[in-house]
């Protein structure tokens, strides 16, 4: 059946209109504190308490988050289900590619976190360059969506490679990693809304010490005490952070807290 092209153009319009992010709220940034935790402690999981192996573990959530970033890309606007279930899968693919990097191949914690740094800056570069812009509420196109799912996943490798560096190979330990991201997550807090530091750049460098700060949160929850833990295990701690995460987004879902403005959020 011909379809004139006004109509193809008019909804390719409307689709280009429909964010797919949802809005900055505190809601997201503890929703994206505990899926960085979710990642650390359910990568482990799998892995070790489970015995899949890092090579196992890899493939089958990378294939899981493969098939919900079709899903996601599929749609047409933000649904928090999706949207929160892509970057807890993104979380735990992330930490996985750095483990292998540092389990299996040997690469020293500094070198992965040097190799992610650039790889988000050239990342960030090729967005910018492409699109003019790094703002999360300009993601209503195709590409624009892939450059920002590409960004997290390095923002969560990097942030695994350097909270172990910070954590265990520099030896401050996790308890003293989770204040000294906090405290730089602060700073840039407070940069932004004393000393107006750009909203984007603020944001971008408020997400990427997201990761590590989740890391060494649930690091120290799960490791034992020998290792400077509260010992609670890596199952208790993931089911701890999936029902807080559960229960957030469900609660969006229902009272559409985060939709962009202008759209609804659905199931």
């Amino acid at each position: 059946m011909f379809i004139p092209v006004k109509y193809l153009l008019m909804e390719a319009k409307a689709k280009k209109l429909l964010s797919k992010v949802p809005e900055i709220t505190i809601y997201f940034w503890i929703i994206k504190i505990l899926c960085t935790t979710v990642g650390e402690t359910a990568a482990d999981y799998l892995n070790m308490t489970l015995g899949f192996g890092l090579t196992n573990t890899t493939y089958f959530m990378g294939a899981i988050l493969i098939a919900m970033l079709v899903w996601q890309f599929r749609l047409r606007k933000y649904v928090p289900t999706v949207y929160w279930l892509v970057v807890v899968l993104l979380s735990i693919v992330g930490t996985l590619i750095t483990d292998n990097l540092t389990d299996r191949m040997g690469v020293p914690l500094i070198y992965s976190t040097i190799g992610f740094s650039v790889a988000l800056a050239v990342t960030f570069y090729a967005w910018y360059k492409s699109e003019g812009t790094l703002s999360i509420h300009s993601i209503n196109t195709f590409k624009r969506e892939a450059y920002y799912w590409l960004t997290i996943l390095f923002t969560f490798a990097l942030g695994t490679a350097s909270g172990d560096l910070i954590a265990e190979q520099f030896g401050v330990g996790y308890f003293a990693s989770i204040i000294l991201f906090a405290a730089l997550i602060g700073v840039i807090t407070l940069a932004h809304y004393k000393f107006r530091l750009n909203s984007v750049l603020a944001f971008w460098l408020a997400y990427i010490l997201t990761r590590p700060l989740g890391a060494s949160i649930g690091d120290f929850m799960s490791q034992p005490n020998d290792a400077g833990g509260l010992g609670l295990g890596t199952i208790v701690t993931s089911v701890i952070f999936l029902v807080a995460i559960v229960i957030l987004v469900i609660y969006l879902t229902i009272t559409r807290a985060d939709a962009p403005k202008g759209v609804k959020a659905e199931v």
